[in-house]
């Protein structure tokens, strides 16, 4: 999935669950069950991409990712929590970024590289994309709906 969809699932995940100990395991986790999903991300074809498109298309990404959560859950968490709970559910992608991106072959980036691909179920566009943003939206919704400062805020949408 694209780092805007994990970091959308790790913001819904802090919304229902402030115990770190308990939120910070699940949002890791939760990225691997969401790469199981068909799915489109900028790895989708990526050898038909030069490298240059995949590091601008990965940029772009992260920071739609960070924007969204900021606008949409910004007065639901404690921003600290919440910025770790983005990180830790993208984190297997920022581990495998050295091994796929960059040639860095050494554990652990090689692993979560390993692991990653293994894990991918991709889709081509236009599927893959509107799959991601209803399972994920759907995740967001039911987050909000179900905080009751979110219940506010979702009305006034």
């Amino acid at each position: 999935m694209t780092a805007t969809a994990h970091a959308l699932i790790g913001a819904s995940i802090a919304t229902q669950i402030a115990n770190p100990l308990i939120g910070l395991p699940l949002a890791f986790v939760s990225h691997f069950l969401a790469d199981l999903i068909p799915h489109w991300d900028a790895g989708t074809s990526h050898r038909q991409k030069s490298s240059l498109r995949l590091k601008v298309e990965s940029a772009v990404d992260v920071l739609l990712g960070f924007t969204l959560v900021y606008i949409i859950f910004r007065n639901l968490v404690d921003p600290l929590y919440l910025f770790a709970m983005v990180i830790t559910a993208q984190l297997p992608d920022w581990l495998m970024t050295p091994s796929w991106m960059f040639g860095i072959k050494i554990p652990p980036f090689t692993w979560m590289d390993y692991l990653s691909h293994k894990l991918q179920s991709r889709l081509a566009l236009p599927w893959g994309l509107v799959t991601q943003i209803a399972i994920v939206g759907l995740i967001v919704a039911v987050s909000l709906w179900t905080t009751p400062t979110g219940r506010a805020l979702a009305s006034l949408i």
